[in-house]
């Protein structure tokens, strides 16, 4: 339950049950992908890739398609990346003229070329400006605001500080990943820290950090008290999750993914991300990004991962997932990603 019964969180799905969302991922969260998601099973909330804020920033279009254009029928919430007291406020000012859920705050991005510039991740090393920012947003926006973060930059010294101040400004959702800026994606999450947050923060919060499936979500949620999970690179692996977690929250179990399904996630995917003035080798390399995820489940040895990622045109790609996931004898898609097989990440 929201702490601030005038600015309640839109309802899930399910009602009663855990919150579910899709974390915004830049060059993956884009309308296209968000129907692709929906149309499989649709998380809770969606939140946008971030709009870069500075002096010379305006909306870019192809990121308020997803909130002007989005058919999914489930709540979108606009995410910002900037440190600019002024931009940022005129930014929101903007996104506020949009039909969007919230306003979403990132202190959490970790590309070297975002916090170098105090953004995102970088802001997490300031209290003091933090405070600032989340004062002038909250100022602001008069319905939901939320905040995106990691547990810190290159150490946890702050994170309980930066609790306080999220308490203080009365942020409305804080989505926490469990690792430091400067982990990226190559530590083990901790868990304890989102744990305490959990039991810090007036607000509700998702877990977010290697939620993998279905089953683990439900073990975070267990151990830590969040109100749910955002999940990221493994809702590229595996857009059922959301689908799924509805499942075990009903029934205690889930419906195991054929592989026959996956190929038919990659077809959509190939033909809804396709761009009439892409060549067809650029869009063959698009898609290598999600099958760089897509294929830690499909075969234990990795073998559809080195051939898929060497394909150099649409029927070289299609030739391989068919060998894979219409011709295997294996009839599943992995629940958890084959142990060995990795995949390089996206700014989450």
């Amino acid at each position: 339950m929201n702490a601030h019964s005038n600015r309640a969180l839109p309802q899930t799905i399910l009602p009663g049950q855990p919150i579910t969302a899709l974390a915004p991922m830049q060059d993956v969260t884009t309308l296209p992908f968000m129907s692709v998601v929906s149309d499989i099973g649709s998380p809770d909330y969606f939140f946008t890739e971030y709009f870069r804020v500075h002096i010379q920033s305006r909306l870019e279009k192809h990121i308020l398609e997803a909130i002007t254009e989005n058919g999914t029928g489930r709540p979108v919430f606009a995410q910002m990346i900037g440190e600019d007291l002024e931009h940022l406020k005129r930014t929101t000012l903007d996104l506020l003229q949009y039909e969007v859920a919230g306003i979403d705050l990132n202190m959490g991005c970790p590309a070297p070329t975002v916090y170098k510039k105090g953004c995102g991740g970088g802001l997490l090393r300031d209290p003091q400006k933090i405070d600032k920012v989340l004062g002038t947003l909250r100022d602001t926006i008069p319905g939901l605001f939320t905040v995106k973060m990691r547990i810190g930059f290159e150490d946890t010294k702050n994170f309980e500080q930066i609790l306080k101040l999220i308490n203080k400004h009365e942020v409305d959702l804080l989505s926490l990943h469990g690792r430091t800026v400067k982990e990226m994606y190559r530590s083990q999450v901790r868990y304890e820290h989102i744990k305490l947050a959990a039991e810090t923060v007036k607000c509700p919060l998702l877990a977010n950090g290697d939620v993998s499936s279905a089953s683990h979500a439900f073990e975070i949620l267990d151990y830590t008290g969040a109100a749910g999970v955002m999940i990221g690179r493994h809702a590229i692996r595996n857009p059922w999750i959301f689908r799924q977690i509805r499942e075990m929250a009903m029934t205690g179990k889930t419906q195991p993914i054929k592989l026959t399904e996956v190929f038919q996630y990659v077809r959509n995917l190939y033909n809804t991300l396709a761009k009439p003035w892409t060549p067809e080798k650029a869009h063959v390399n698009k898609m290598k990004k999600f099958l760089n995820f897509i294929g830690q489940g499909v075969d234990p040895e990795g073998r559809f991962l080195y051939e898929a990622r060497r394909a150099q045109n649409k029927l070289d790609l299609f030739a391989i997932c068919e060998r894979y996931m219409l011709s295997s004898p294996l009839e599943f898609f992995a629940d958890e990603p084959y142990k060995g097989l990795f995949a390089r990440p996206n700014c989450e």
